[in-house]
């Protein structure tokens, strides 16, 4: 045979093995129902969960109407905690999770020696003392990156619509505030009332600790674009002690989630703009007084929050660890929960604006 015949065999026989295995892999995968880009995706080296935009798109998840409805709920006690501006969802919410579903059991943990908090939560999740975190701000980059030094990659979910809500002395008069004018109050280039339209008063800001949670992190970052907090300005433990102390001090602004605020009887929520004079409530007009309240309070203008159109709103998040382990399971389990329409209903009232 000669040698052109010879190599002419050879590369048939080599065509005709490659289509043999090309054929028998297309058969194996549609029978077995293996998802390749699962396979993909699967691999640490190739998830797109170390981009600061990896978020589930909740928009394209299936609708589920309630609790008893949702699947692979996993079976155990599952330790979880972060964010202060979660406390209404933990009270009202997760106590409805547990009737329906008992065996996904739901225990907040405290943190020890350090104040509680979107950031605290995050760290105490990827040094594995929390099963899942609760944020009020998106995961950060260092966040991602520890994640990953670690061997797992990190997934927010978000899950309600918050805004940050300004509170002053109910006998303040003063129409509103704009970002720049806060801006300023905090970084200390305002120090009187009279500078933005209100009486000649001494201002006092307060604000809880940049090391204290989510609320404070988006505060400085969105609000004062990094710069230092003045120092006339007093820090609190909590809101609660915030609160107390506006009550009291006639000049007092204080700031935290909208849910935390809006319905207080002892201070006033303050409109906000982007521009000067075009001002958004945070709550639903008509205001309600003091004098009122509690037999009437003020509710959440959940239309402006929706539409963008209040100028301080955020996402509330549940922060799920992606190892492939029953923690996986149990973070995307707590997060379809909240996603039902049970759940999203029930976040509404809870004082949030639901995201579906």
């Amino acid at each position: 045979m000669s040698k052109k015949n010879e190599t002419l065999i050879l590369v048939l026989s080599l065509l005709t093995t490659m289509l043999l295995i090309a054929g028998g892999f297309w058969w194996f995968t549609r029978k077995s129902n293996v998802d390749l880009n699962k396979i993909i995706s699967s691999d640490p080296s190739n998830s797109i969960s170390a981009s600061k935009n990896q978020t589930q798109n909740t928009s394209e998840q299936p609708r589920v109407t309630n609790f008893a409805s949702v699947p692979n709920i996993p079976t155990g006690l599952f330790n979880y905690g972060g964010s202060t501006s979660w406390a209404p969802i933990r009270l009202a919410i997760d106590s409805e999770i547990q009737k329906v579903r008992p065996e996904f059991r739901l225990r907040y943990v405290q943190p020890s020696n350090v104040a509680p908090g979107s950031g605290t939560g995050i760290q105490a999740l990827i040094d594995g003392q929390l099963t899942f975190a609760q944020s009020s701000r998106p995961v950060l980059d260092p966040e991602l990156s520890r994640a990953q030094q670690r061997g797992f990659s990190l997934n927010q979910i978000p899950i309600a619509i918050d805004g940050l809500a300004v509170a002053v002395n109910p006998k303040l008069n003063i129409p509103g505030l704009t970002i720049d004018q806060l801006r300023s109050i905090y970084t200390g280039k305002i120090n009187n009332w009279n500078q933005v339209g209100g009486p000649n008063l001494t201002i006092k800001p307060f604000s809880r600790r940049i090391s204290d949670g989510g609320t404070v992190e988006l505060f400085v970052q969105d609000i004062l674009g990094g710069q230092a907090f003045s120092p006339q300005v007093e820090f609190v433990s909590t809101t609660t002690q915030a609160l107390k102390k506006l009550a009291d001090s006639p000049g007092g602004i204080y700031y935290a989630s909208a849910p935390e605020v809006v319905p207080q009887c002892s201070i006033k929520p303050l409109p906000l703009g982007r521009t000067p004079g075009r001002y958004i409530a945070p709550y639903q007009e008509p205001f309600i007084f003091p004098n009122e309240c509690p037999n009437k309070r003020n509710k959440l203008n959940i239309k402006a929050f929706q539409s963008g159109e209040y100028p301080i709103t955020r996402n509330l998040f549940v922060v799920v660890k992606q190892n492939g382990q029953n923690e996986e399971q149990a973070g995307f389990a707590y997060a379809n929960l909240l996603l039902t329409e049970q759940g999203q209903e029930l976040i509404t009232q809870a004082g949030f604006v639901k995201i579906r």
